[in-house]
């Protein structure tokens, strides 16, 4: 039985509307979590400290060594929501690759885990980010591919031409294939 959906892509790749899309689809309730909440839940200071997270001028992002361990406790406590009996859905990007993956693999062990790769062409992705007005000018471009890099994914998607709603349905329909 499938308790965890992850969704990673590059910002603006449609990751968050696919979750909406999925929650209001499954015949269960899901609850989502994006790595927006936890930057969103985190104190000013985070943001010029070091050991933070920086978000530079040319979109690219440098995580520090206490933004790891709070994201680290992030990730515990999404794994113990579920070991009570949440369904999650997240939506992450995975900057550093298959360490990411890494890094939630220990945190959901033991768990079923639908592992959702979400492409995006870059072009696309960055007008959206143009649109969004929310986003550093750039990140959609550096993050595209590099949050691919190394990954095998259970099922992936692209969202340059597909509609959100498209996406979750093949998503849903692999989630029906599993049972």
């Amino acid at each position: 039985m499938l308790d965890v959906i992850i969704l990673n892509g590059g910002s603006s790749s449609g990751k968050t509307t696919i979750a909406k899309c999925l929650q209001n689809s499954l015949p269960t309730s899901w609850l989502r979590f994006s790595i927006d909440d936890l930057i969103d839940a985190m104190p000013d200071a985070m943001f010029s400290a070091d050991s933070g997270i920086k978000f530079d001028s040319d979109g690219s992002v440098s995580p520090g060594a206490e933004f790891r361990t709070i994201e680290s406790a992030w990730m515990h406590g999404i794994a113990e929501m579920v070991r009570r009996g949440a369904k999650v859905i997240i939506d992450d990007v995975f900057i550093s690759g298959i360490d990411a993956y890494n890094r939630w693999q220990v945190s959901l062990e033991g768990l079923q885990v639908l592992w959702v790769g979400v492409f995006c062409d870059p072009a696309v992705a960055t007008a959206r980010e143009n649109k969004r007005g929310d986003r550093v000018a750039g990140m959609a471009v550096s993050q595209a591919n590099v949050v691919h890099v190394g990954m095998n994914y259970d099922i992936e998607v692209d969202t340059s031409d597909a509609s959100p709603e498209e996406c979750a349905r093949i998503v849903a329909q692999r989630i029906n294939q599993e049972g």
